[in-house]
């Protein structure tokens, strides 16, 4: 093109194309580049395995976070060794790494060329990398993966951990507050006995959707009794002569037939304070 091109724009644009590939910092750059994509292309192709877990997917991270800090502290000097053999062969002048790195042409900037290429070059595009990892895979995240897998009952629960799943509900603090975590910690030792060595339900499942389906099954009686005796409530507090009760009213109904017994420990001087605290009324109670 720089040649051949008719038109004089492309001429002047392919030839600053041919000086710049064929300066050092434009090879430097090639070849780390050229190390980055391979080592995200091996570690996306793993992760994008159907039949990886999330186990091995969380040491795979980890050992890449490894890998590639290994990477910025041993390696620069061997890449710079491959790229000075490369440009060697390719007759590509190689700055002396003392001197300044001119920041625009012609302009001293007081940085080396070897600062430059060190920092701000090789050590800040691993860094990048490194930060891309832990954003998109955080403490959070790792919790919850892990949380998740240690509920996986393939070959009889093999990454059951407590304190795994601990964390898991952890995060959730509008469903477990302190008691229930108390709760759920003695109701983990006791559900990893129960699941494998005294109910064959559990065994032989292929995954969590088979550990759902089981726990549903277990509690769909308790759920089901549930909803007869709301249905059965239902049945008796909206008849023919409250056809026409409101939502509300209905809601509040039902709350006390079906918990009759809770409320059976309330005092009647507290249901009328609290009755007459809704809203100014004319009478008091």
């Amino acid at each position: 093109m720089k040649e051949d091109s008719p038109l004089k724009l492309d001429k002047l644009a392919a030839g600053n194309l041919s000086d710049n590939i064929q300066e050092f910092e434009f090879v430097f750059i090639v070849h780390l580049m050229f190390k980055m994509l391979l080592f995200k292309n091996e570690l996306s192709r793993a992760l994008e395995k159907k039949d990886q877990d999330i186990i091995n997917a969380m040491e795979l991270l980890n050992l890449a976070k490894i890998r590639l800090q290994k990477m910025r502290e041993s390696e620069l000097e061997s890449m710079m060794d491959e790229v000075y053999s490369f440009c060697g062969k390719h007759d590509i002048l190689i700055p002396k790494m003392v001197d300044d790195c001119p920041r625009l042409k012609r302009k001293r900037s007081g940085v080396s060329y070897l600062h430059h290429f060190h920092v701000e070059v090789f050590y800040a595009v691993i860094d990048l990398q490194l930060q891309e990892l832990n954003n998109r895979f955080d403490v959070a995240t790792s919790d919850l993966l892990l949380g998740m897998a240690s509920l996986n009952p393939v070959d009889s629960f093999p990454n059951f951990e407590k304190n795994r799943i601990m964390k898991l509900a952890g995060y959730y603090k509008s469903e477990f507050g302190d008691n229930q975590l108390r709760d759920l910690s003695y109701q983990l030792d006791s559900f990893i006995v129960y699941a494998l060595q005294r109910d064959s339900k559990f065994l032989n499942l292929k995954g969590i959707k088979d550990l759902a389906i089981v726990m549903l099954t277990l509690i769909l009686p308790v759920a089901t009794a549930s909803v007869e005796r709301a249905f059965s409530s239902t049945k008796l507090i909206k008849n023919d002569l409250r056809n026409n009760i409101g939502e509300e009213f209905l809601n509040g109904c039902l709350v006390c037939k079906i918990e009759h017994k809770l409320f059976a420990t309330i005092n009647n001087d507290a249901i009328m304070d609290r009755f007459q605290r809704m809203k100014p009324r004319r009478v008091e109670l």
